[in-house]
Order: structure tokens, then C-alpha cells, then sequence
């Protein structure tokens, strides 16, 4: 069993605190937060004691679980590498590309397990779409989200847009050749909302649109590749897979057909709702990182991997910057 303690108890960590109670594979040994009002109502409420300083509960535990604003992300975690803890980082992994690089190296000359917060891969409806996507040569991303205090300390990129360039950079599977952005700062001081277009070298484009401004909540991605379209609602859990085949024997007649003309060979239309199965995805997430440490396996999200998607946030955030935007 892996005893583990949890920096940061405000409204993500409290649902940290309750999954990590209720997953096997963990003895969560107690918690850590800087205001002392919040540590002692969730100790009222969840009847655990809190230690009085993240020095303290390092001594206690083998793995630390980081959901703190992003701008202590890399203080904490350089403090419980330094003392070979595995660590989980809630997403973005830190403030700067800089500070994530570090702590990369950092985990390996501790050799211990950090994986990083991106919790869209454990969606179920990506989880079922997945092996669907092959290739894709465009993407279009739209996470837009009702206005909501938190989250305001880092821009709309960091917040928000960081979740799809995860998802894109997981799939894409190519450098990065050309990005151009463009956003605005209508709220706070930072973007509030931005569009982004990422140029790959094999080809694909993606273009990703993220607000937090917006009068509805949507997360969808659609993704067009060779014979097929694949879309996936991120919030509404569900995705369609519709696909292209050349007719071989007797067509599907309840299936459309398109007539290519030229000579060109008639396509038949193949409609696919994969099965989502519905799970808890932050529960989910912990639960693999519980695995990679007692199994020693590879992290389901690697802190290199968090990094790369980092670096391609802050080049739209440099964009935005040199356009006139805030994007500090």
C-alpha cells in the first residue's frame, strides 16, 4: 500500500481527498494547505488531521498528491522529488517551461513516478474513440466554459486550452512546425479567450478555440482524417465515428452510399456510436498512477509528456503576447 499525503484542499483537492479515501492501493496519511480555516474545516468534515507544514507530511508518506494554484506546483514538487516521493501534478504541470523541465530532471535522478493531471485522456468518450483516430490530417477543438473566479490566476491557455493541446499531442504524434493565435482579455488580465492554429510537420493542422467568457459550457473535438470523421463530446460523454468504405459484394441497403463519379468507385457510409463506458475519470487517473508505482509501469501521463504540451501552450501564450494580448 502507498501512503500518501495531499498538498492543496480547495475545491479540486476536496474531491481528491474523498477519491483517494476510496481507492485500495492507497493510505492517505493526511493533508497539507496553507490556510489554516480551510485545513481545519475539512478536518471537521472528513476527520482527518492535517500536518502543519508540507515539510511534515513528506516525512510521513511515499507519493504526495499536488492539486495547489499552478504557481506552487513547482515549489512542491521540487520539494518531494528532492526527497524521492512520487508525485501526481495536477494540470498545467507548472507555471513555466523552465520550472517543468526541472522537475523532469529531478525525477530522474530520484528515479521515482511523476505523472501529471491531464484527465480528458481518461474521458470515456475518448476512451472509446480513440482507436478510431488514425492520422488525423485537421482537428477543431471547442472548449468553451460559463465565467467562473477560479482559474484566473493563469490565462485561458493554462486553463483551459491546455486539455486539447494534450488530447492533439497525444494523437498527432509529430513536431510542431507553425503556430498562430489570437485572443482577448475581456475579464481579468489574462486572455479570456483565444483561438489557435497548430501546423504539424506531417501535415495535420489543428485548430483550437477556448473561452471562459462564454454562456455555455461546450467541450467537443472533431477529428477528420483519411475516409473518416471522428467526434467526440468531452461533456456530454458521447462520440461518433463515421467512416467511408469502398462497396465490396452486396452494399448495406439501409446504408448511404456516394457515387464518386469518374469511374471512381461507389463509398458506402458507416455510422458508429462505440460504446462509452462510464466511469470516474479523476478516479481513474489516480488509480494508474497507484498502478505505475507498484508495478512499476510507465505513467499513463509522463511529466515529459505535460512538458511538451506546456511548451506548446506557451508558444500560443508568446503569440498572444507579441499580438498585444496579457498572456502573463
Amino acid at each position: 500500500m502507498i501512503k500518501i499525503g495531499l498538498a492543496g484542499v480547495g475545491h479540486l483537492g476536496k474531491i481528491h481527498l474523498k477519491l483517494l479515501k476510496e481507492i485500495s492501493d492507497f493510505e492517505l496519511v493526511g493533508f497539507y494547505d496553507p490556510s489554516l480555516e480551510v485545513a481545519n474545516k475539512i478536518k471537521q468534515e472528513f476527520g482527518i488531521e492535517p500536518f502543519g507544514s508540507l515539510e511534515d507530511m513528506l516525512l510521513e508518506v511515499d507519493a504526495v498528491d499536488i492539486v495547489t494554484p499552478t504557481l506552487s506546483h513547482y515549489e512542491i514538487a521540487s520539494k518531494a522529488l528532492r526527497r524521492f516521493k512520487h508525485v501526481f501534478i495536477e494540470k498545467p504541470v507548472t507555471e513555466t517551461v523552465e520550472e517543468a523541465k526541472l522537475l523532469l530532471r529531478l525525477c530522474e535522478e530520484a528515479d521515482v513516478k511523476a505523472q501529471v493531471g491531464h484527465v480528458e485522456r481518461f474521458n470515456p468518450a475518448f476512451k472509446a474513440a480513440v482507436e478510431h483516430i488514425a492520422q488525423p490530417m485537421f482537428i477543431e477543438c471547442h472548449r468553451l466554459a460559463q465565467f467562473n473566479p477560479r482559474g484566473t490566476d493563469v490565462s485561458v491557455i493554462l486553463d483551459l486550452m491546455i486539455h486539447d493541446i494534450d488530447i492533439i499531442l497525444s494523437v498527432v504524434r509529430s513536431g510542431v512546425k507553425k503556430i498562430n493565435a489570437s485572443g482577448v482579455s475581456v475579464i481579468s488580465d489574462t486572455p479570456d479567450i483565444a483561438n489557435a492554429r497548430i501546423e504539424f510537420d506531417n501535415g495535420c493542422v489543428a485548430n483550437l478555440t477556448a473561452s471562459r467568457i462564454s454562456m455555455k459550457n461546450m467541450r467537443k473535438t472533431r477529428f477528420f482524417q483519411r475516409d473518416a470523421y471522428i467526434s467526440i463530446d468531452f461533456l456530454e460523454k458521447k462520440s461518433e465515428i463515421i467512416k467511408l468504405h469502398e462497396i465490396t459484394g452486396t452494399p448495406d441497403p439501409f446504408a448511404p452510399v456516394i457515387e464518386l463519379g469518374n469511374g471512381k468507385p461507389s463509398r458506402q457510409i458507416e455510422v458508429i456510436h462505440p460504446e462509452v463506458i462510464p466511469n470516474n475519470a479523476i478516479k481513474e487517473e489516480l488509480e494508474s498512477f497507484a498502478y505505475s508505482i507498484l508495478n512499476n509501469t510507465p505513467e499513463a501521463i509522463s511529466l515529459e509528456e505535460a512538458t511538451n504540451a506546456l511548451t506548446v501552450a506557451h508558444a500560443i501564450m508568446e503569440k498572444l503576447r507579441l499580438a498585444g494580448v496579457n498572456s502573463d
